[in-house]
């Protein structure tokens, strides 16, 4: 299966979320992940929509993950930006697993 680059940006953006808890500005993600400010905005806005990513606004605002690391799947964040795909299995590891 080839993975489009919009979904290897939201895997990037959901990882970094992972491994740096708490909140973070769209700025600092956009640089840590090497995705453009623009493109970031676009997927955390999908991410927020889907229930994986929960936004914050005003000065302290940014984004975090909306559970956690271990109860969000690859599968779980590539359908939020592709749309449901029948070829993945199910049973997807959780996130949180191929981070250690």
């Amino acid at each position: 299966m080839h993975m489009t680059l919009e979904a290897d940006y939201a895997v990037r953006i959901v990882e970094f979320l992972a491994v740096n808890p708490g909140r973070a500005d769209a700025k600092t993600i956009s640089e840590r992940t090497s995705v453009t400010l623009r493109f970031t905005l676009k997927i955390l806005r999908t991410l927020v929509s889907d229930g994986i990513v929960r936004s914050y606004k005003g000065a302290k605002g940014g984004y975090e993950l909306a559970k956690p690391p271990k109860e969000i799947t690859l599968r779980s964040v590539i359908e939020a930006v592709e749309g449901r795909c029948v070829q993945l299995p199910a049973h997807l590891v959780p996130f949180a697993s191929h981070l250690r």
